[in-house]
């Protein structure tokens, strides 16, 4: 291995500034970056700029001592450092996204307060002690069951992603230098889950065995509906309450929301207020209108359910810079709806050649997997990629095999291989895919 890179080694530091044009306030490149660079790449609103102003890192004077100094007191909550500011972006979101800023986080739980959040209308406020989920239908005995009551159940923990199906179609759409893996790929988190299944729901209810689907309807001001086949809520689904070991968050469906491992997004149903068992899709509106696939010739793919093998890399990336030639850690994350991520391999060449990258904590299935692979870069521009297989056997295909079979514009469930590109002066930009 060669010797760490020496600081003569590393590209000086620089400090451009730009202006806002409508503000007139001058924005450095050490803020661009303290927001993963996403002002470069986004129209300057008002809460992005508010999301700077919040990464301000207090470095007016230097620290004393911490062996010299007593420390602070303890709180009734922990804080992160002040050097450490990881924000969901953009805010004040009621209709659309948020992402995880993954080039930011390590290992593979998503912090909570850093889940991605997709909203159709907003944030409810629900109190716990009067909210219901209600059972009915196709059952022998329908049941209205309260929080409380669900915690009776025998609880059921595990870990697993949870994925928009839109997750990447900013980039396909519209790919520009200066995106983050937070703006490429940031509609996908990781949790631990606890909750109980649905499966012991239903047998208390007495579902009838004509009773081949289950509408789940949410609770918030977009009243979110969609039907799910009995099979999979009788397979591994779940209504969860808790997140890494604390109840849910407001945006991430509190009280209670519906948990479809390996499934679309917007099928784990947040805030969740009833389930009906029916004998066929109910054909709403986000199942009509939305979240259908079309597909080359006028054909249109419905109810796709499962999401694909992916993967991405979150280090290097943009805005990241490498500080000089030698070995560099490739990191990223891949998973699949189908199983677990039996292999990943990472190109430096644009994929001329592959090597398959460690996973150093194993491949649990349904969940992120983190991979790695150790390079020794040149100081040249090089192309780096990175390709997911799943236990199926299915491969992440190259962007090219993706729009044969799903077209330009597929609307949902983007899985072509990403592309990050290294200058000669180390720095990474989005290569598209």
């Amino acid at each position: 291995m060669d010797a760490p890179p020496t600081p003569s080694d590393a590209s000086p530091p620089r400090e451009s500034h730009t202006r806002d044009s409508r503000t007139g306030d001058s924005l450095s490149r050490r803020s661009l970056l303290r927001t993963g660079g996403l002002l470069a790449g986004a129209a300057l609103t008002p809460s992005l700029l508010g999301a700077v102003a919040q990464d301000t890192v207090p470095t007016a004077a230097p620290l004393p001592d911490p062996t010299r100094t007593p420390g602070a007191p303890s709180d009734s909550l922990g804080t992160r450092s002040p050097f450490e500011t990881p924000r969901l972006t953009p805010v004040g979101v009621t209709g659309g996204s948020s992402w995880t800023p993954h080039h930011l986080l390590h290992g593979t739980i998503t912090p909570a307060d850093l889940h991605f959040q997709r909203h159709h209308n907003g944030i409810p406020a629900i109190d716990p002690a009067r909210h219901t989920v209600t059972i009915h239908g196709l059952v022998e005995r329908p049941l209205e069951f309260t929080l409380e009551e669900l915690k009776r159940f025998p609880s059921v923990t595990r870990t697993c992603f949870i994925e928009c199906s839109g997750n990447g179609g900013r980039a396909w759409n519209n790919p520009k230098p200066e995106m983050s893996p937070q703006v490429v790929d940031g509609l996908t988190s990781n949790s631990e889950w606890t909750g109980v299944a649905v499966s012991t729901l239903l047998r208390a209810v007495g579902a009838k065995p004509n009773g081949t689907w289950v509408l789940a309807e949410g609770g918030d001001a977009a009243v979110m509906t969609r039907s799910v086949p009995t099979s999979k809520m009788l397979d591994d689904a779940l209504l969860v309450y808790a997140q890494n070991g604390e109840a849910l968050r407001p945006a991430n469906g509190y009280p209670v929301r519906l948990l479809l491992p390996g499934w679309e997004g917007n099928m784990c149903v947040k805030w969740l207020r009833r389930l009906e068992v029916m004998d066929q899709p109910a054909m709403t509106r986000e199942e009509t209108s939305k979240y259908t696939d079309p597909l080359p010739g006028g054909r249109a793919r419905q109810f796709s359910f499962v999401m694909d093998v992916k993967s991405l890399i979150t280090s290097p990336s943009y805005p990241g810079t490498l500080p000089g030639r030698g070995w560099h850690a490739i990191r990223g994350l891949a998973w699949s709806g189908r199983g677990p991520i039996t292999r990943v391999d990472v190109s430096t060449d644009g994929g001329r050649t592959w090597h398959a990258a460690a996973l150093p904590n194993g491949a649990p299935p349904l969940a992120h997997t983190r991979f790695e692979y150790l390079w020794q870069w040149d100081g040249t521009p090089a192309r780096l990629l990175s390709r997911a297989v799943d236990q199926t056997g299915a491969v992440q295909p190259t962007a090219d095999e993706f729009r044969r079979v799903r077209g330009d514009a597929p609307g949902y469930h983007y899985t072509a291989i990403r592309a990050w590109d290294v200058a000669a002066d180390g720095t990474v930009t989005f290569g598209g895919g």
